[in-house]
Formats: C-alpha cells, sequence, structure tokens
C-alpha cells in the first residue's frame, strides 16, 4: 500500500490539472446537498432545495475551480459573480463560497503581493454584496466570521509562496554552489597538471641533458679510456635511475585507483643542490657551490666534486629549513639553470651557484662564462637550418618564472657583465 501511495504521489504531482479537476468535482459535490440548508453559509434554507438554475450555477461555480493553475484570479472573480447572482436570485444563502476560499489561497499562492490583495478585496465585496441581496447585511457575527476565514485562507496561500520562493532559492543556491565548486574543481586541477608538467620538464631536461654529455663523452673516450667509457656508462645508468624515481613520483599522483596508491617519495630541495652540483661536474660543467648565511660569511666555496671526493665538509649541512615550496622551487631553479649553462655555455665554460639565506628573503644566484643561450640559439638555427630548433630553446625558463612568481619572489634572467649567462632569484621567507 505504502509502495502504492509513493508512486501515485508523483503520477499526480506532474498531473495538476487531474488533482484540480477531482477537487472541483468535490466541492460540486459537497455544494449542492448542503444547498438544501444554507444557513451553514450564512443565510436562511432554500424552501424546497435549489431549482434547477440555482444548481446549474452552484455546479458551474465548482467546476470552474479545476482551471484555478492557470486563471485563478478569472476564475475567483467568476466565482464570486455566480454567488452574488444566486443571491439575488433566490434571496436565500449561497453554498459558493467555500470554492471563494480556494481561489482566494490560490490567487494568494500563486500571484504577487498586489493581485493577491485584489483577490482578497473581490472576495469581501462579493461577500458583502451577496448579503446585501439576501437582506441579512446586519448579521455582524456571520460577515465577521466569513472575513476572519477569507483573511485565514489568503495568509496560507501567502504562506505557500514564500515557502515555496524560499524552497527555489535554496535550490538555485546549491546549484551555483556546485557549479562554483565544480569550476574549482577543474582550475585545481588544471593548476595540478601545470605544476606537473613544470616538474616532468625540469626532471627530463636536466637529466636527459647530463646523459647526451655523458654519452658524446663515452663515445669519444670508448678506444682510447675504456675505463673512462665504462665511469661515463656507469653515470648514465645512475642518472637514468634518478630520473626514472623522480618521475614516478611525480607521475604517481595522477593514479586515481584506491586498491594502487601512488607513492609519494620526499620532493628535493636545497639540501640536494651539492649532488646536482657533483652530477654537473662529472658531466663535465666545471661548477663551484657557495652556500652563505645571514651573517655574510661564506660557509663553503670549493668545487663540489672535490669536497665530496675528498671527504671534505658537506656544503649542504649549512642550509637552513626553508618552507617546503621555496625549498623546491629553489632547487628547480638551480637545476634548469646548470641545464641551460651545459646545453649553451659551450666547452670550457664555468658555472657557480650561490644561495645566500639572508634575514627573510632566500637569494639563488646561477651563473656562467659561457656564449649564452642566444648565441647557442643561433648556432643551433644555423645547424638545423630552421627556425623550429630555436623556438625550442627556453621553455625552462617560463617555468622558473612561473615558479618564482607562485611564491612571490623577484627574478632576473639575462646575460651576465663580463660575459656569460646568469639567473638570480629571491624569495620571500615567512617566519
Amino acid at each position: 500500500m505504502r509502495n502504492t501511495l509513493g508512486g501515485l504521489r508523483p503520477w499526480l504531482h506532474d498531473r495538476p490539472l487531474i488533482t484540480d479537476a477531482l477537487l472541483a468535482v468535490l466541492l460540486a459535490a459537497a455544494a449542492v446537498p448542503l444547498a438544501r440548508d444554507a444557513a451553514l453559509f450564512g443565510g436562511p434554507a432554500w424552501p424546497g432545495g435549489p431549482g434547477p438554475a440555482g444548481v446549474g450555477l452552484i455546479v458551474a461555480g465548482c467546476l470552474l475551480t479545476a482551471l484555478r493553475r492557470h486563471r485563478p484570479f478569472l476564475v475567483l472573480f467568476l466565482v464570486t459573480l455566480a454567488e452574488v447572482t444566486l443571491s439575488a436570485l433566490s434571496m436565500g444563502g449561497s453554498p459558493l463560497w467555500p470554492a471563494t476560499l480556494v481561489m482566494v489561497s490560490t490567487v494568494a499562492a500563486r500571484r504577487g503581493l498586489a493581485l493577491s490583495l485584489c483577490a482578497l478585496a473581490v472576495s469581501l465585496t462579493g461577500r458583502l454584496a451577496s448579503a446585501a441581496a439576501r437582506g441579512d447585511l446586519g448579521d455582524w457575527t456571520a460577515q465577521l466570521l466569513v472575513a476572519v476565514l477569507t483573511v485565514a485562507f489568503w495568509l496560507v496561500g501567502r504562506s505557500l509562496r514564500l515557502r515555496r520562493a524560499y524552497l527555489s532559492e535554496l535550490r538555485e543556491r546549491t546549484e551555483r554552489t556546485a557549479r562554483a565548486r565544480e569550476a574549482d574543481t577543474r582550475a585545481a586541477r588544471a593548476e595540478e597538471r601545470s605544476r606537473i608538467a613544470r616538474e616532468l620538464h625540469d626532471v627530463v631536461a636536466h637529466h636527459v641533458s647530463v646523459m647526451t654529455v655523458q654519452a658524446a663523452a663515452a663515445r669519444r673516450v670508448l678506444a682510447s679510456n675504456p675505463d673512462g667509457a665504462r665511469e661515463a656508462l656507469s653515470a648514465i645508468e645512475e642518472t637514468g635511475r634518478t630520473a626514472m624515481a623522480e618521475m614516478r613520483n611525480i607521475v604517481g599522483v595522477l593514479r586515481t585507483d584506491p586498491a594502487s596508491p601512488a607513492e609519494r617519495g620526499p620532493q628535493p630541495g636545497v639540501q640536494e643542490i651539492p649532488a646536482l652540483v657533483e652530477q654537473m661536474c662529472e658531466a663535465g660543467l666545471r661548477t663551484e657551490l657557495r652556500v652563505e648565511r645571514a651573517d655574510g660569511g661564506a660557509r663553503e666555496a670549493r668545487e663540489a666534486r672535490e669536497a665530496v671526493t675528498a671527504g671534505g665538509p658537506n656544503p649542504g649541512g649549512a642550509f637552513p629549513p626553508l618552507p617546503a615550496g621555496v625549498d623546491l622551487a629553489a632547487y628547480r631553479l638551480v637545476q634548469e639553470a646548470l641545464t641551460n649553462s651545459m646545453r649553451h655555455a659551450g666547452a670550457g665554460a664555468h658555472a657557480w651557484v650561490t644561495v645566500r639565506h639572508g634575514p627573510g628573503e632566500l637569494t639563488v644566484h646561477v651563473e656562467d662564462d659561457g656564449q649564452g643561450p642566444r648565441a647557442a640559439r643561433a648556432e643551433a638555427g644555423r645547424a638545423s637550418g630552421g627556425r623550429a630548433a630555436a623556438e625550442r630553446i627556453g621553455h625552462g625558463l617560463v617555468g622558473i618564472r612561473e615558479r618564482v612568481a607562485l611564491y612571490g619572489g623577484v627574478l632576473r634572467i639575462g646575460p651576465r657583465t663580463g660575459g656569460g649567462f646568469e639567473v638570480r632569484a629571491r624569495f620571500p621567507i615567512k617566519d
């Protein structure tokens, strides 16, 4: 039984005309018998009952309520007119005022405040006109009762309209919130994809460049120095493993299967810069690392290769703790700058990396004394005979600008005084 009612309600809700027609039939079926005792409606009983004309007006007035959703004010006016006509012809009470109450409530629930007030005035005016036609206008008790009931039905209709408007506003607000949430989700996904793209570019560009240089060196000394070639191949293998491990950690965040969660390894930071400098030295780019603190004193100023191979103090120990985002951005900046120096500075170039932790800021400075990317771009363009090779240079520098701007830093990229190229960034550090 409950399932039947649960299925009937949506069916009737989608077909309001059927519900209104049933209401109109019930009103008509109740109005005709009650017309014999019209005193219930504020007037004397009809002697002998209503005639055929009276029954026709009663039935017509009640059946008009079937159209209450489409033309409520017009239906109210016609029902009120039928009630006044019955009172004027029969001089008895009219059983149509319950239908009038239904129409007053309908107009108040489905039309604006001004039209609903007009409907209330029409109903009260029609009731007074019917009482005047019957000659019982002086019965103020009955008139007051009808007026109170009419105002009560009007208030019920207004409450239904306000509730319907409130629920509609809640639905619209929920839809707007859902759309805003979807937009935020899309923006977050786009930002995450952009971050992953920057990370992948930095990892692939650096490690592939190092592996290319080491492979070229191994090829040149393969016949004359097999041990050196073997060391270069071992370095290529290690570099490839490192690159695969970093890419696995980065791309792992794209996995959506909860059964196989992504492996999240620690992100590199400034503590790994000495190892990065050592790797560049092994690849053939002479690189020096200098770490400075707020007191202005240089903690280390030697080639990273010498520091590690000789068992000297590790420059990485001089790095203070940094925010995770700034820590990663500084490492990627050094990585991209050294990769560009190795690719574009030319043979015999020398690079310097300076990391200074000052009061409230971190300064990272990478410079070389090579020919610079502009000369390398021109040379690459002449070698390839087209613009495509030249246009592919510099995407990493765009990523550096985005990283520095993300953390409110200041970046300078350009030629170095005295020749070469430099990348200098200053990151603000908050307590």
